[in-house]
Order: structure tokens, then sequence, then C-alpha cells
């Protein structure tokens, strides 16, 4: 027999963030459960979808006994949350895998499910790399590249961020062949040249596990998963394989045309102005002049038009080129920085939107975005 006294609260917090690893569906049962391992006074909870791998655990004061076991995600976490805070006691059969919840108020039955039927834990191979990173500079680089990440099941590379790392910066990488994005961060010191992809989903999940309290993240890698330590939790995730694309070899470097405006006001007029804009299509049509920019948007169909005229600055020749309004949108949202420039060249090369408001020894934040022809409305 195996007892042991936790929180309700504390548990509920525990449980709650590794159920955002358990699959709603899946071929595998066993998927559905969390993992319980009781040891030297701990509890370590895990969650898996094969894909991803969620520990973490919490300190026990009253415990007999040690061992594993497998409970139903669902129906513990149903159970748990109607709890107010209370010690509850867990008392476990080994021989049967029967679990007995005991709180101030009641008792409750449950089949446990034997641990063996649990995935193992992926391990990395001897010849792993690893780095460590600030809380803020991983976050800020997933937050920065994770909507421009394609879904693309012809080019599964394209599904995910590319960590390209070096002795003297990281780069963030996303793209889905509209828009690409690139963020820098040169506050993270390496003594090797290598790279990973994440997925999308691993990604959204890492970020959503940091939190002011994350300093530094130990993040180690080889060619098939990476592991991340962020304090007492710990996530495992499947990388994608293959060779991401050059990405720095699509990125326009002669681009004479400057522009530079405040970021809201250009991402609120645009958002306005693609109401006017064709469904189908989209398009808005950016005139530049040397201190002022034309936004403008119309649909044939409706006989429906939109235009707004801003302030900005603006260096080079008289342009018009056009944008899908829902990219120019995303791209300006991602952006922090209270000014944006925009690099450009002619309309039918790819324009860069880069933050005017970074501190270049940090970091550097590049997003590139296709043009669309103006003819199409």
């Amino acid at each position: 027999m195996l007892t042991f006294i936790v929180s309700s609260t504390e548990l509920y917090e525990k449980l709650q963030q590794l159920n955002k690893v358990v699959p709603s569906k899946s071929t595998l049962p066993i998927l559905g459960n969390f993992l319980f391992e009781i040891e030297d006074n701990h509890l370590k909870l895990t969650a898996t979808d094969t894909a991803n791998t969620l520990t973490t655990q919490l300190k026990l004061n009253n415990v007999e006994g040690s061992g594993k076991i497998c409970i139903d995600a669902k129906k513990l976490l149903d159970i748990i949350k109607e709890f107010s805070e209370q010690p509850i006691t867990f008392n476990i059969n080994n021989e049967n895998n029967n679990v007995e919840i005991t709180t101030q108020n009641g008792k409750y039955m449950l089949v446990g499910y034997d641990h063996k039927d649990f995935p193992q834990l992926p391990a990395l191979k001897k010849d792993a790399f690893s780095f460590v990173i600030s809380g803020e500079a991983l976050s800020t680089g997933i937050q920065k590249t994770i909507f421009a990440v394609a879904v693309d099941n012809l080019r599964p590379i394209m599904n995910g961020i590319y960590f390209d790392i070096s002795p003297t910066e990281i780069n963030f990488v996303s793209t889905d062949a509209h828009k690409l994005v690139r963020y820098k961060r040169f506050d993270v010191k390496v003594d090797f040249t290598n790279s990973f992809i994440l997925a999308q989903k691993s990604a959204s999940l890492l970020k959503s596990l940091i939190d002011k309290n994350t300093t530094n993240i130990n993040i180690t890698f080889d060619n098939l998963n990476a592991h991340f330590n962020l304090n007492d939790t710990h996530l495992i995730c499947r990388l994608i394989e293959g060779v991401y694309p050059a990405y720095n070899s699509v990125i326009p470097v002669d681009n004479p045309n400057k522009l530079t405006i405040d970021r809201v006001e250009f991402m609120n007029s645009i958002k306005r102005v693609s109401i006017f804009s064709n469904p189908a299509t989209n398009l808005v049509r950016l005139q530049l002049t040397a201190n002022q920019i034309t936004i403008s948007a119309q649909d044939y169909d409706l006989a429906t038009s939109g235009i707004e005229v801003l302030p900005c600055s603006y260096e080079g020749k008289p342009l018009e080129i056009g944008f899908k309004s829902s990219f120019l949108y995303e791209i300006l949202a991602n952006h922090t920085t209270t000014n944006i420039i925009m690099e450009l060249s002619d309309p039918t090369r790819a324009g860069l939107v880069l933050a005017a408001d970074e501190d270049p020894n940090v970091e550097n934040t590049l997003m590139l975005i296709m043009p669309m022809k103006i003819n199409t409305d």
C-alpha cells in the first residue's frame, strides 16, 4: 500500500499544467492518463502525447511507501477541481492499482492503470548540445515568430520555429512563404554552431510554461529531441527532422525606400481600410510620398472603397505597393516597438518591416512580407 497527502490546490495547479499535453483523442488509451511516481518524499507527475512529454513535481511531507501508477486525467481533474483548499489523501494499492482518495468530507474510489504501459521518456544522445537562455529571451523569440509558422503537410520542416544557434547570436526563424520572421538575440552565449526545428504545438506549449518567475532555462538537444528545464518543470519535445530553407538568401539587402511610422496608428488604419477590400484578395494599397502615406482599398463588385492618409517619414522615390491586409496587420501586431521602419525596393519585391526602437546590443527583429499585384482586384 502506498499513501501520501497533498494540497488539493497545489495538485490541481500541476495537473492543469500537465493537461495541456494530454490528447483529447488517441489510439493509445494510456495517453489519457497522468503518470504518478512517488519516491524520496517527492511526487513526480507526467503527461505525454508521444511528441511532447511534460513532467513536474511536488514535495510531500506525509508519505508512506513508493511506487508508480497511471490515473485517468479527465476523471481526476474533474474530481480535484471541485475541492476547496484542503489536504487530500491518496491510498494506492500496488497489487490491483485501485486508488482511494480521502478528503475532509468524503471518500472516492478510482481504478488506476499499470505504469508499465505508459510510454518511456525519450533519452538524449551522448553528443547532445546544451545551452542556457533567459525565460524572457525564449518567450519573446517564440512570440515574435510563431504566428508566421506554416501549416504545410507537404513540407513539414516549415511547420515549426527554426532555432539557428551560433557563438555570436541565436536566430528564431519562421516562414509560411508569404511572410518570414527572423528574430535575433545577442545575449545568449554558446560555444558551438548548431540548429533544430521546434514544432508549432511544442513552441506554443513551451511559451505557456514560461512565466515571470522563470529566470534561466536550460535547453539540451540532439537531432531527435529537445529537453527544456524550467525550474521544477521539464518539457521534452520531438523535433522536426530535415534541413530548413536558407532563409537569409530570400531577405532583400538593397532597399533604397524607407518608411518610418507609428506602428499602432498604421496597424489600426490597415484594419479599418481593409474592411473595404475585396474579400477574395484582402488587398490594400500603400502610396508613399515624402511626408505621408495613403492607405486605400476597394471592392469593385460592391462599389465600396476606403482611404486614409497618415503622416510619416519617407526617404525614397514615390512608390505604390500592395499587400494582403491580414498579413501586414499580423506583422505589425507582432512587433512591439512604438515605431516601425519599412524598407522597400519596388512593387514586385518583398518588403521588410523592422523595429525602430530596439537595443541593437540585445535584439534585432526583421519581418518580411511578399507584395501583391495591385491590379488583382
